[in-house]
């Protein structure tokens, strides 16, 4: 097990009703607040009218429009925002691309630069604005983590910032909020947890029995819970168990103890950068071919555990066990009517060298990953999904 630092400096309010406290928290970091949002569906189910009730005693600036895959034009809008209007604190009202664009909003409005600079270059974030979260999708774990993943629309790059200084001040998460989602919200985000986690699960030092367990814990919370959801999206009791599991999920408490690349996460940036396909779409597709291209004899045993642990396989024989664990996965996401191949979302084959450049390039999926992969092979991957 290897070494590491645990420290998570959010305030999660977890549950029904939360709400409530959002306007005494604010208080404590000033009075102007700069409300951020995605397309207006906050202001169709509710959510919007509760967050307004709270902010009545504060100055309110508003940016919407935050789109899936949030790109950096928004981010530079918001951080202009910031600095016009001496905003004291940043509220993110949605889901992780909202968070992660705020994130990024909160680093920029105190930043002299273009705020692409400090995506290439995080050492640059010296400072952030402080900012609150009201949770609407539970997918990302944005609301706990000090993460944001954003896209430069003109280069086509969807790239990572990460910084201690972006965790979120305070995390209100009430599953009723979840109730609205449409299905196919409630299923992209049930892949996006499940893949965190595996993410997490398969790396190089698979000792760390503690995590692994906490892993597959939530893992099968997600099998169990996603597919409810979706068939009783009032299931207060699914929803809740999505939405911690979500947190849980990539808020740094299952990789403590591991560490190394992630392997699918980077090939579906490069896959949503070109194409802004939904994130959690990508990782279906892309999830069970990289497992099929990378298991061997040498990893076997690991993703027979996977397969026993998440989708109670009883095969004694860890190939053959292996095996039928990714025919679960896929049975699974195909109940959670997910497409399998990239031809059934409008991508062909015509960037697929480039998209796996581009991959190697900018991820250590080639050097630090569970297995290491060439731009060859992560073509290949992208050709399998085809």
């Amino acid at each position: 097990m290897n070494n590491f630092t645990f420290k998570i400096p959010t305030d999660i309010r977890f549950g029904k009703g939360q709400i409530e406290c959002l306007a005494e928290e604010l208080h404590k970091y000033g009075n102007r607040v700069l409300l951020v949002y995605g397309g207006g569906s906050i202001k169709r189910n509710g959510i919007y009218d509760d967050v307004m009730k709270q902010l009545s005693g504060f100055e309110v600036f508003e940016l919407s429009g935050i789109t899936p895959n949030p790109r950096v034009s928004a981010v530079r809008e918001g951080a202009k925002l910031c600095k016009d209007h001496n905003i004291d604190v940043i509220l993110a009202v949605g889901g992780g691309s909202t968070i992660d664009a705020t994130k990024h909003i909160a680093a920029s409005a105190c930043y002299d630069g273009d705020p692409w600079d400090l995506v290439l270059d995080r050492s640059k974030v010296k400072a952030a604005l402080p900012f609150a979260v009201v949770l609407t999708i539970c997918a990302t774990g944005s609301e706990m983590n000090c993460g944001a993943v954003i896209t430069n629309e003109a280069t086509n790059e969807k790239l990572e910032i990460n910084t201690p200084l972006l965790y979120p001040r305070l995390s209100i998460c009430d599953p009723t909020y979840l109730y609205t989602l449409p299905k196919i919200q409630t299923a992209a985000g049930a892949v996006d947890i499940m893949s965190h986690v595996m993410e997490q699960y398969f790396q190089p030092n698979d000792e760390a029995f503690i995590t692994d367990v906490l892993s597959e814990a939530v893992m099968r919370t997600v099998v169990k819970y996603a597919v409810v959801a979706m068939d009783d999206p009032e299931n207060y009791e699914a929803r809740s168990n999505l939405m911690w599991a979500s947190t849980v999920a990539l808020n740094h408490l299952l990789t403590v103890g591991k560490g190394g690349a992630w392997s699918v996460h980077p090939i579906e940036h490069v896959l949503s950068g070109f194409y802004d396909i939904t994130h959690g779409i990508g990782l279906a597709i892309l999830t069970p071919a990289w497992m099929e291209y990378v298991l061997d004899d040498k990893n076997k045993h690991r993703f027979a555990r996977y397969a026993r642990e998440v989708f109670g396989v009883a095969q004694q024989d860890d190939m053959l066990a292996a095996k039928q664990g990714i025919e679960c996965l896929r049975m699974f996401l195909g109940d959670l009517e997910m497409p399998s191949k990239l031809s059934q979302v409008g991508i062909d084959d015509s960037n697929f060298h480039l998209m796996a450049k581009e991959a190697v390039r900018t991820s250590g999926i080639s050097s630090r990953a569970y297995v290491k992969l060439t731009e060859e092979d992560v073509e290949n991957i992208l050709r399998g999904c085809y």
